[in-house]
């Protein structure tokens, strides 16, 4: 895992080494390790390195063979059964690198070898004799690959940081971006909070050489389906598969960890990995509920880490949050997240410091509620819809997390406001399922639906905000869920093996008082096979047990003890984000937080990031 960065003018422009030194530099916190520059004329690139597999010198980067150079970011988990087959077509190797396998297998395959690579990745060639620059970014966005093209200068990055240190790139807002952002809590597109920096989609490759534009082409993208399958036979399957995929994500040369929740998913990895490691490092979150209430009494999940890991016998380490320790991080936690996005993401900040001061690398189990329908409460609903057309109105508007579209004139200033319309938040969201016009809209195809849009822009945003984080202390974060194989066959199941009363959607009368409200709000109706493959690993009551989400008690604390922090910051007329938001209508949301009337939490976060944003990166 590493950073990287690159310049390429097209128009022949000699690339400096200082700047990709001074680019690479701001990249130094993703790769400890080692660092590495690379410049011929008009092109160059550079590396920060986290050693993870090969340690040695002959792993260094940028890496060059033949005509080819590399700077690359990821792990490829199969990468030994490539370099057999590479190895049986011909080509020699001087590193164990997994770096070594992807350049060679792009010098083999070209563009096709992305088909070929099941793992996480974010990297560069140059081809020196095609003067041709090929960016790539893995299939589900786990590593981030920005870049900024104007004229005649393309310049790229893992982060934004180190694109705004080439003096042609002034770190201006992206005002249009503020309507994605301040709908969704996310952005679902390629914007970014900064002018003319684009994010590179996930499972999309970029290719630019000198007289051309940049051609951006999707390789892959998910495909949910019903497929026929006995549900013991799906569930031996899935037990395979899910094993195998812990089991390929163990490969590296250093020592692993693995995030422990009391959750079914974290558990079983846990399990898996400490059957591998004698003494495997676990590490939880916990949460002060002193000043907590409601549901926010049971976020505290470092019980149950306990039992588990004392069931598997890991080295367990914990870090305990309460009110106040998210004032203390909020600058350095907005410096590496620079583009905000979904959900209250300090603990993450926190428990990945924990974990970098005793493993590089740590397993955690995001992706398994997204790919085995872990939130039932939001499929239900929509998945009444009798059109496509139904569904995308309904569930648009279940997305509307902060503002929704009648309150954007009152909320942004005149100015803002008209930014934010070239740039609706719901042709965002309607070009995530341009592709998906449904013939039937039974229950099924709208869950799968589901499906398909909330693993394209939820969990897409979990994962920019998962990688920033954890990388900002030089550690890598692995989602053995996020294999190829387990996806691939999570994607073909029937809806009905992980969604319970899937076949009483239909029967829900609306109008009934409390009736589809309660049915609803069912919490634990979703991944069902998972829930079995599982409960192998963890013990039944875990498997059986209500979701829940990683998140400390923010609702409480806001407009408690946290109170007087947001009102300094925010309540504060010199506040930079009154540039852009009217401050009359934003004191009062937050007023009807802190006097309990709303909950108003992921609002008061976003305002909270986008005032340090600001602060941070002063734009002009």
């Amino acid at each position: 895992m590493c950073g990287i960065c690159g310049i390429f003018n097209l128009d022949g422009r000699p690339v400096t080494t200082p700047l990709i030194k001074q680019m690479t530099d701001s990249l130094s916190h993703r790769g400890p390790d080692g660092e590495g520059c690379w410049v011929d004329s008009f092109i160059g690139l550079g590396h920060r390195r986290l050693a993870v597999i090969d340690l040695s010198d002959l792993a260094h980067q940028p890496m060059q063979a033949g005509h080819h150079m590399i700077s690359y970011n990821g792990e490829v988990y199969n990468y030994q059964n490539l370099r057999a087959e590479l190895e049986s077509l011909g080509h020699a190797f001087v590193s164990r690198s997994d770096t070594e396998v992807v350049l060679k297998a792009y010098a083999q395959w070209g563009e096709n070898c992305l088909g070929r690579f099941n793992g996480m990745f974010a990297f560069a060639i140059w081809d020196a004799r095609t003067k041709r620059l090929f960016l790539a970014r893995d299939r589900y966005g786990m590593k981030p690959l920005y870049y900024y093209h104007k004229g005649a200068t393309l310049v790229f990055a893992s982060e934004i940081k180190a694109i705004l240190k080439h003096p042609e790139v002034r770190a201006g807002l992206n005002k249009s971006a503020l309507s994605e952002y301040f709908t969704f809590q996310n952005i679902f597109s390629d914007q970014t909070f900064f002018k003319d920096i684009r994010l590179l989609p996930a499972g999309h490759y970029l290719t630019i050489e000198p007289g051309r534009q940049p051609a951006i082409r999707q390789y892959w993208d998910y495909a949910f389906c019903d497929q026929a399958i006995d549900e013991a036979e799906a569930l031996e399957e899935l037990d395979r598969l899910f094993e195998q995929a812990v089991q390929r994500q163990l490969v590296g040369d250093v020592e692993l960890g693995a995030y422990l929740s009391g959750g079914i998913d974290s558990g079983s990895i846990t399990c898996l990995a400490a059957s591998s490691f004698k003494n495997l490092k676990s590490f939880t979150c916990g949460f002060d509920l002193s000043s907590a209430s409601g549901l926010e009494l049971s976020f505290d999940e470092r019980a149950k880490a306990e039992f588990l890991s004392n069931r598997y016998k890991t080295e367990h380490y914990e870090v305990v949050l309460k009110a106040g320790d998210m004032e203390r991080v909020m600058h350095d936690l907005i410096w590496h997240l620079e583009d905000p996005r979904v959900g209250q993401c300090y603990p993450n900040y926190y428990v990945a410091r924990l974990a970098s001061k005793f493993v590089k690398v740590v397993l955690t189990g995001t992706g398994g509620d997204e790919l085995f329908a872990g939130y039932p409460w939001r499929y239900y609903g929509p998945s009444q819809c009798v059109s496509t057309q139904d569904y995308a109105t309904s569930y648009y508007q279940y997305w509307q997390r902060l503002i929704p579209d009648d309150l954007k004139a009152g909320f942004f200033t005149p100015e803002t406001y008209r930014a934010v319309k070239t740039n609706p938040a719901q042709e965002a969201f309607a070009k995530v399922l341009s592709n998906h016009e449904l013939k039937d809209c039974r229950p099924q195809d709208l869950v799968n639906l589901s499906l398909y849009f909330e693993i394209k822009t939820f969990l897409h945003g979990l994962l920019l905000v998962e990688d920033k984080l954890s990388m900002a202390h030089g550690l890598e974060t692995r989602a053995p869920f996020l294999d190829n194989d387990l996806v691939d066959f999570a994607m073909r199941l029937p809806v009905g093996l992980n969604l319970r009363n899937l076949d009483k959607i239909e029967r829900i009368n609306e109008n009934e008082p409390g009736k589809a409200s309660k049915f609803y709000a069912r919490t634990n109706d979703g991944k069902l096979l998972l829930r079995q493959a599982l409960a192998r690993y963890v013990p039944q009551d875990y498997a059986g047990s209500v979701k829940q989400g990683f998140s400390a008690p923010d609702a409480s604390w806001f407009k408690g003890e946290s109170i007087d922090y947001i009102k300094d910051l925010l309540f504060n007329p010199r506040a930079r984000i009154y540039d852009y938001i009217q401050p009359r209508t934003a004191q009062f949301l937050m007023n009807e937080h802190f006097e309990g009337r709303v909950n108003h939490r992921l609002l008061i976060w976003s305002l909270l990031c986008f005032e340090w944003w600001n602060r941070i990166f002063d734009p002009a």
